[in-house]
């Protein structure tokens, strides 16, 4: 199954083309953040399959447009979108779920959320009706001040008393949690198994085996 973030460039790709306009390929990059190499890629791909045409435009230039077919392919990957989205949430929700009824049975009360995104927002709504405390969201990278309830620090040493840390960053969640771990050591911290983190020990051996 593609990935989420694979299902949204290309459908955002396809949504770029749909007004049928002269654009450049250098336009389309910016227009959907990705390089242009990327970009010509897809859009060989998807001339190959029907889903755009490329004519000949002014000044050496072409004009990319939607196909009927490429239309009712972008039709479906909105639908795939969406359900792989809602996958992703029931998902991630369950997990951030079972971690937080299995800190509440450690006694581990008052938790840290490490990270201020998406995965932080899912993680509050898995909260709900639990015994455990979510106390403060950490993210030195982020502009936002809260999310949902809870205030955003931007530095580990300016957090309250807690029993647990829990990993919600996304973007570099193996970065983030060894930064946490040269901190706090890796016993107060909780890691959903869906974002794939190494344990210091895992990647100690693995150097050893180079």
């Amino acid at each position: 199954m593609p990935s989420k973030s694979d299902i949204k460039t290309d459908i955002e790709f396809l949504q770029s083309l749909e007004e049928g306009e002269v654009i450049s390929q250098m336009t389309l990059s910016k227009r959907i953040g990705v390089s242009i190499g990327f970009t010509n890629a897809l859009l060989k791909r998807a001339i190959h399959k029907g889903y755009v045409k490329a004519k000949s435009a002014p000044y050496k230039r072409y004009a990319y447009y939607l196909t009927p077919r490429g239309f009712s392919e972008k039709s479906r990957l909105v639908v795939e979108y969406l359900d792989t989205s809602l996958y992703f949430f029931k998902n991630t929700r369950n997990q951030y779920a079972e971690i937080f009824e299995r800190a509440a049975n450690k006694g581990q009360k008052k938790i840290i959320l490490l990270g201020a995104g998406e995965l932080t927002e899912i993680a509050i709504m898995a909260a709900w009706d639990t015994q455990i405390e979510l106390t403060v969201v950490v993210d030195e990278k982020t502009s936002r001040e809260k999310v949902g309830h809870l205030s955003v620090v931007k530095n580990l040493s300016d957090i309250p008393d807690f029993d647990a840390i829990v990993i919600t960053d996304s973007d570099a969640p193996q970065e983030t949690y060894e930064n946490a771990v040269q901190r706090f050591g890796h016993e107060q911290l909780i890691v959903p198994d869906f974002l794939r983190i190494h344990s210091p020990e895992a990647l100690n051996n693995s150097k050893g085996t180079e």
